[in-house]
């Protein structure tokens, strides 16, 4: 048995273990049988290894196969946990202390190759039309279906003014197009807002969930007049961008008392996040919008929501975001991301695993979904047809039908 051989099972060994150890990869019936499970598992691994150096057509690296081999380890648990060699991790900590510049796509992984969750609007993606859905085949030639996700993200950010060619898959297109960036500093538009129904519904759009938008999005919850003949409809859709605990305020804003979202792991402290009655803002009648692109934060309100019943949820099926991870180091330099809890709603559904399906069903209209997909111009002379928001004048008019 080869000196690279051995050091690999041994790799592969330690990675398995603090796994295991963490419950992350063995089932409950073999943990239970003690280190006997664990062991058991190695000696597969080993015997894989020992069967492709000796038997696969011609000699493989194992360095290089047991370096995907990891990759896969991780990635069998979910989109969020990554295995980073030590080359992987030291660009990746020095990527974290450096400014940091972008395209405005939002991504996580599906299918193996990263996915676009949602764009930012205005930015570089935006402008050459990206789409939530749309698959990144691959980030400066390197295909994203041999990257962890963290990797992924780290190799479509950089300084700004810097360059990254993406290959873009495009539904209904056989060839990926391949469109080269410029990387600027990206900022959220503004908080959207605008008055439906003679005023009667204020309709608000965050684009992001970060601190300070959830505080305009407060104030404007407080400056709407008292006389109870006010409604609110929250637009999520395409909000990817923000922290968790601002998920969990903003829902409370709605919310005077119940369950808002848990936090769960095997290892991990459990939290449970209920309705403050002080941070209480406004008992209006409510219908939120929600999307493919809606993750993370926007989740864990659209969740709340529907679970308690405040209000119709109103949309397409969201995409299924929300895990704490942490970062362990192993004695190689290498590391591991390794998701150790998640967030589930009130009536405990976690969230990355099973995302929220509204109450209301609406795709989007067909007119919209091929206007989007052909790009068709319009015809010479005609004045362009407008597109119908299908998902907004269900939510409107579930609003105008509610008393106030």
């Amino acid at each position: 048995m080869s000196i690279n051989f051995r050091r690999s099972v041994f790799g592969i060994s330690v990675v398995l273990a603090l796994v295991i150890l963490l419950g992350g990869f063995v089932p409950v019936h073999v943990r239970a049988d003690g280190q006997d499970g664990a062991y058991r598992q190695m000696g597969v691994f080993e015997e894989v290894l020992h069967k492709i150096q000796n038997d696969y057509v011609v000699e493989p690296s194992i360095p290089n196969v047991t370096k995907g081999a990891l990759h896969g380890l991780l990635e069998s648990l979910d989109s969020d946990s990554s295995y980073l060699t030590p080359a992987e991790y030291a660009a990746y900590k020095a990527h974290q202390a450096d400014g940091i510049a972008q395209i405005g796509l939002n991504v996580s992984k599906r299918m193996g190759y990263a996915t676009v969750v949602s764009v930012m609007p205005n930015s570089p993606a935006d402008k050459q039309q990206i789409e939530d859905g749309d698959l990144i085949e691959s980030v400066d030639g390197q295909s994203t279906h041999e990257l962890s996700l963290a990797m992924i993200r780290l190799l479509l950010e950089g300084k700004p003014g810097s360059t990254v060619a993406v290959a873009v898959v495009r539904p209904r297109k056989a060839e990926p197009d391949l469109l080269k960036f410029t990387r600027i500093v990206v900022t959220a538009p503004a908080l959207g807002e605008q008055q439906y129904d003679s005023s009667s519904i204020l309709y608000l759009k965050p684009v992001v969930l970060t601190k300070e938008r959830v505080t305009e999005i407060e104030a404007r919850l407080r400056a709407m007049p008292r006389n109870n003949n006010k409604k609110v409809l929250l637009d999520l859709r395409d909000v990817t961008v923000g922290d968790e605990a601002q998920g969990v305020r903003l829902a409370n804003a709605f919310l005077k008392a119940g369950k808002i979202a848990s936090l769960e792991g095997q290892k991990y402290p459990e939290q449970t996040f209920t309705a403050d009655p002080a941070k209480f803002i406004t008992a209006a009648p409510l219908a939120v919008l929600v999307n493919h692109g809606t993750s993370g934060a926007a989740e864990i309100v659209a969740a709340a929501i529907l679970d308690s019943k405040r209000g119709d949820v109103v949309g397409d099926r969201t995409f299924g975001e929300g895990a704490v991870q942490k970062t362990i180091d192993l004695p190689d330099g290498a590391a591991l991301l390794l998701s150790v809890a998640k967030y589930e709603s009130p009536s405990g559904k976690k969230i990355q695993d099973d995302a929220v399906t509204p109450n209301v069903q609406i795709s989007p209209s067909i007119d919209q979904f091929l206007a989007e997909e052909d790009g068709a111009a319009p015809v010479p002379g005609e004045a362009p047809k407008p597109m119908t928001d299908d998902q907004l004048n269900k939510a409107l008019d579930l609003l105008k039908a509610k008393p106030a």
